[in-house]
């Protein structure tokens, strides 16, 4: 009874279990059957292109990036073939080891290992990522000789080359790798395949005209990963050529003078605004950002107290010292404070009524009765301070802001600093405290808190040269795409300074004539055998101030400490063509250190137009 009684219940579970695993068989068959229908039905097309995936890829086409001109057509910049080793993620099985493989080989170093992986988040894994650019013909065929690595390649790819070197650096700027901040600021499309991009001046400024419109292609891979097709989808489109206004010659010449110094001079066109000359001293080699600026390298230019990066004609603010007095005369002629035939005793300082300290003349015998004329010539400090004193500051600041001082220029190279036209409410805002009566005597010398660049200065000159039309400074002149005609860049519209009485301004031009022709101007000595006609302002800028009877004496002060020349200055007198700005840091007098070269910059353009001439 028993063992029926078993049979029965052993059935029974026996069923029970069955029915059980056939709903589960069942189930699963009708997940299974889901999934396929899934596949094969719904998603077929997405799962298709995922296998199309597998063998075609769409990669970016980088275009050639545009070439740098002067106004000349001399080559600034271009581009040169040269080769880099690239990785495919998807092709390495072991990407560390691979890289460890590489480095013992010598073919990189832990400097490239780093630079992957930090690069590497920029690419897709089926992307060729660069590992070591700018690779030797000897390594390039070490590897192609020898080639162990599977997804490892050799490609060829333009770099930017910089064939003078450090000349011109300062405008131009350099291309450097693109860091996480450059691939947050450019279109990420445009910029799939690009590595480098324009870091400071013209090549950053014009960066989305020389960078062009990336392109696309397809390419077909086998099992082994091997290309065996490629179709170009949307060809690249170059960047464009940019032809500059500077003079390479100019340039050069402006740089061998200032060389061993910390300076500046830059020459402006007097007829449209065009930059001829912009140069920075001391210079450093573009060349070393390209492919990414040795620890070496950038130590060096990092430790430099001479700081070679800082573009001193945009950037370098300093006293624009004697140099604004022919601004400073006119506005006093313009305002009709003083006019042509006033003149003051100079006894070698002046004194505000009721005060007893003594503001000095440069020259302490003092030049006894001096005009306008005269005191620019001779650059007398006594007239000017006894103008300003007049004046006020809130005229003399009028006055000045008319020449855009205190303001940027607008350049068309990135980083410009404004520097400081002083004011009352300046003052106010920036120390707290009221304005003093010695204050404006110091301005009106240039000295005291008023702060400019030598851009400024040179576009100041060339207003006052042209008499009142006030332009703003352009580096870039014209640009041209492949295989098309030049196209003239767009000029921003200058600004004409009102005038009251054009007679003022021939007044303090003539000024600037005696300064060089005169036989007690200040940079008399330029007129030696000069075979255009010149105008010019000598200015000797205080790094410190001095106590009130204390005399300076250079050799007594620390390099840093003794005063800046400049100078100023535009040529010919009648038909103005350039205005000159030079500004040699620490180096003293302005008649004897700063003016010699002017003369032999200006020397340089007068010669080629005399050149041109007779070529014709």
């Amino acid at each position: 009874m028993d063992s029926i009684s078993n049979t029965q219940l052993e059935n029974s579970l026996l069923s029970s279990r069955l029915k059980l695993a056939l709903v589960f068989i069942s189930l699963l068959t009708l997940l299974l059957l889901t999934r396929l229908y899934n596949l094969q039905v719904i998603n077929h097309e997405y799962y298709q292109e995922e296998s199309l995936g597998n063998q075609m890829r769409t990669l970016p086409i980088t275009p050639s990036r545009g070439k740098i001109f002067d106004r000349n057509g001399q080559i600034l910049a271009t581009n040169e073939l040269t080769y880099q080793l690239t990785l495919t993620p998807e092709k390495v099985k072991h990407i560390s080891k691979t890289l460890i493989g590489l480095n013992k080989t010598g073919m990189i170093d832990q400097a490239d290992i780093d630079l992957y992986y930090k690069n590497r988040k920029r690419f897709q894994k089926f992307h060729n990522i660069p590992i070591k650019l700018n690779l030797s013909e000897q390594q390039v065929a070490k590897f192609l000789v020898s080639n162990q690595f599977p997804g490892v390649d050799i490609e060829p790819y333009f770099h930017r080359v910089y064939p003078h070197n450090d000349s011109s650096v300062h405008a131009l700027g350099y291309v450097s790798r693109m860091n996480k901040k450059d691939k947050a600021s450019y279109d990420k499309d445009n910029y799939s395949g690009t590595l480098f991009v324009g870091k400071v001046g013209i090549e950053k400024q014009y960066e989305s005209l020389l960078h062009g419109q990336t392109g696309l292609k397809q390419i077909e891979r086998n099992v082994s990963g091997r290309v065996i097709d490629t179709q170009i989808v949307t060809p690249a489109i170059p960047g464009q050529d940019l032809y500059l206004s500077l003079d390479l010659d100019m340039q050069k010449k402006a740089e061998e003078l200032l060389k061993g110094k910390r300076g500046a001079i830059v020459v402006v066109d007097t007829r449209n605004g065009e930059v001829l000359t912009l140069v920075s001293t001391p210079v450093y080699n573009p060349n070393w950002f390209v492919n990414g600026i040795s620890h070496a390298n950038y130590k060096l230019l990092q430790s430099s107290k001479d700081i070679p990066q800082l573009n001193r004609t945009v950037q370098g603010l300093s006293p624009p010292a004697s140099t604004i007095k022919p601004m400073v005369a006119l506005a006093g002629l313009e305002q009709g404070v003083i006019n042509d035939q006033d003149t003051v005793f100079d006894r070698g300082y002046y004194q505000l009524p009721g005060v007893k300290r003594k503001f000095h003349n440069w020259d302490r015998n003092g030049h006894g009765s001096v005009n306008v004329k005269d005191s620019i010539a001779r650059s007398n400090d006594v007239f000017f301070y006894d103008l300003a004193n007049k004046m006020g500051i809130d005229n003399l600041h009028s006055g000045l802001k008319l020449f855009n001082f205190g303001r940027k220029t607008g350049i068309d190279i990135p980083g410009e600093q404004g520097g400081i036209l002083p004011s009352r409410a300046w003052k106010k805002i920036n120390r707290n405290e009221p304005w003093y009566k010695g204050e404006t005597l110091n301005t009106g010398i240039g000295q005291g808190f008023m702060t400019s660049s030598p851009l400024q200065l040179a576009v100041a000159t060339a207003a006052l040269a042209n008499k009142g039309q006030l332009f703003q400074p352009t580096l870039l002149k014209n640009t041209k795409l492949t295989d098309q005609s030049m196209t003239e860049f767009k000029k921003p519209i200058g600004k004409q300074i009102p005038i009251n009485n054009i007679q003022n301004w021939e007044t303090v031009i003539d000024g600037m004539r005696q300064v060089i022709y005169s036989p007690k101007g200040t940079a008399r000595r330029l007129n030696k055998k000069l075979t255009y006609t010149l105008a010019g302002k000598t200015g000797t800028a205080q790094v410190f101030g001095l106590d009130a009877e204390e005399v300076y004496i250079a050799e007594k002060l620390a390099e840093k400490l003794r005063d800046h020349a400049l100078f100023t200055g535009f040529a010919p007198i009648e038909n103005p063509e350039i205005a000159i700005a030079v500004v040699v840091e620490n180096a003293g007098s302005g008649s004897s250190k700063a003016a010699p070269l002017a003369r032999q910059v200006l020397d340089v353009y007068f010669n080629k137009q005399s050149d041109n001439k007779l070529a014709q």
